[in-house]
């Protein structure tokens, strides 16, 4: 007798909750009958894309290249069946082969996070900015941080430069502020399939394996998004009107010495959305410990103004 046949259905459960990858789960399903009935069953999973998207796919929609990453990565483990002597099918090809597709086998989801190959945003070199956004049917809020590593040698003190063009520097910001809102509404899009097809799902997570963004959906928003759906252009979900809170240094010296220039802290709220947790609070929670908390916890000391903008 094989030694797993000894283990209980929940042991094995909690083995495949813990592995979570979905690849992995994929090749365990070809191991026995009762590994393929129990993978589909695991709660927690993680969707990996490992094909990185090469330039030329740059004029492509963030949906479309997504789709064409899965196709790549995914294939080997997905194809049931030869295709000798058997015409080709490149719609059925690009429908298997699509997130929803790929997860359709798992039907007790609680917990689900994928991962794109890389950000959206194109960055200068030394130039920073993550961004945390969190959707229900639309925007809930958005918190963005961005710095240019400072190019300051050993002995120079940075503040005896001048002071940077202030209404360039503005400029910039807003525009880190867009495309960061741009992105997490085109990765709130592609989301919309799973999160309408898997009710039991409480927490889904859409980030990038650089760690330049990430989209959190919880179970109510997810709700949400199931009752009404968003409206959308362009492959991508509407930005509704939202007032901005910005904080910004010219150049900030943190912990160790470390020098970071045009340090900037943007927190985006709907216009007319009742807020629980204040700006502080949102802030702090959005990036976990280490240099972007550093960086936040000064920017929340300074002076900040706010922004108004129009949905797009």
């Amino acid at each position: 007798m094989d030694g797993f046949d000894q283990l209980p259905d929940s042991l094995i459960l909690i083995i495949f909750n813990a592995i979570s990858d979905v690849k992995t789960l994929i090749r365990c399903r070809s191991v026995s009958k009762r590994f393929n009935s129990l993978a589909p069953q695991t709660e927690f999973l993680s969707l990996k894309v490992d094909q990185v998207i090469s330039p030329d796919s740059d004029s492509d929609s963030l949906l479309l290249t997504f789709f064409k990453s899965f196709l790549k990565s995914l294939h080997d483990f997905l194809t049931t069946t030869t295709t000798t002597n058997k015409p080709h099918h490149p719609t059925r090809t690009r429908l298997l082969n699509s997130p929803s597709q790929i997860l359709a086998p798992f039907d007790c989801v609680k917990h689900l996070q994928l991962e794109l190959p890389g950000g959206d945003l194109k960055l200068e070199k030394g130039l920073t900015v993550k961004w945390r956004a969190e959707f229900g049917r639309i925007l809930k809020s958005c918190v963005i941080i961005g710095f240019k590593s400072d190019s300051t040698t050993v002995g120079e003190n940075p503040e005896d430069r001048a002071d940077t063009d202030i209404a360039g520097g503005l400029k910039t910001r807003v525009m880190w502020t867009i495309s960061a809102l741009i992105a997490a509404s085109a990765r709130h899009f592609m989301l919309d399939e799973i999160v309408r097809e898997h009710h039991e799902m409480e927490k889904l997570v859409l980030l990038d394996r650089e760690g330049e963004g990430t989209v959190v959906m919880d179970k109510e928003g997810m709700r949400e998004c199931r009752l009404e759906a968003a409206h959308v252009s362009d492959n991508r979900t509407l930005v509704p009107s939202v007032r901005m809170r910005m904080s910004h240094v010219p150049r900030l010296m943190l912990e160790g010495g470390v020098w970071v220039e045009g340090a900037t802290l943007v927190v985006v709220r709907p216009s007319v959305q009742k807020d629980d947790v204040d700006d502080a609070d949102l802030a702090l929670g959005a990036f976990g410990d280490g240099i972007y908390r550093e960086t936040v916890l000064r920017l929340l000391k300074t002076r900040s103004y706010m922004l108004e903008m129009n949905s797009f």
